[in-house]
């Protein structure tokens, strides 16, 4: 069973990242969704995540705050960013940490998800 995580503050967004994830992909799963990171980072030794999908600008901790304190246990998930900012300070920011995979940009698009899941 692969297990998903979704780290988003808009419900929009989540529900659109969930329902591209159940149409695209092959094998069994089970989706995980907090709206915000504090939450979820008091759960991931429990869930240890294959995925993780994080949005940055979150209010009480951000995903970059979420970054700095995740330290997975066993093994560790691929993290995909999720943002509505372009700005290269950010995208550049991503590629310090060697958990994330990708820095995706919002609204996510069936493309990405394809690539991530096949």
């Amino acid at each position: 069973m692969v297990k998903i995580v979704l780290i988003d503050d808009d419900p929009i967004s989540t529900f659109v990242t969930e329902k591209l994830i159940s149409k695209n992909i092959r094998f069994p799963y089970q989706i995980f969704k907090y709206d915000n990171a504090v939450n979820a980072l008091k759960e991931m030794d429990n869930i240890q995540p294959n995925y993780l999908f994080l949005d940055l600008n979150m209010p009480e901790m951000t995903g970059w705050d979420f970054l700095e304190e995740f330290e997975p246990i066993e093994s560790s998930p691929e993290v995909y960013i999720l943002s509505s900012s372009v700005d290269e300070r950010d995208i550049n920011k991503a590629r310090n940490y060697s958990l994330v995979k990708k820095y995706l940009s919002k609204p996510l698009i069936k493309k990405y998800i394809k690539t991530i899941f096949n």
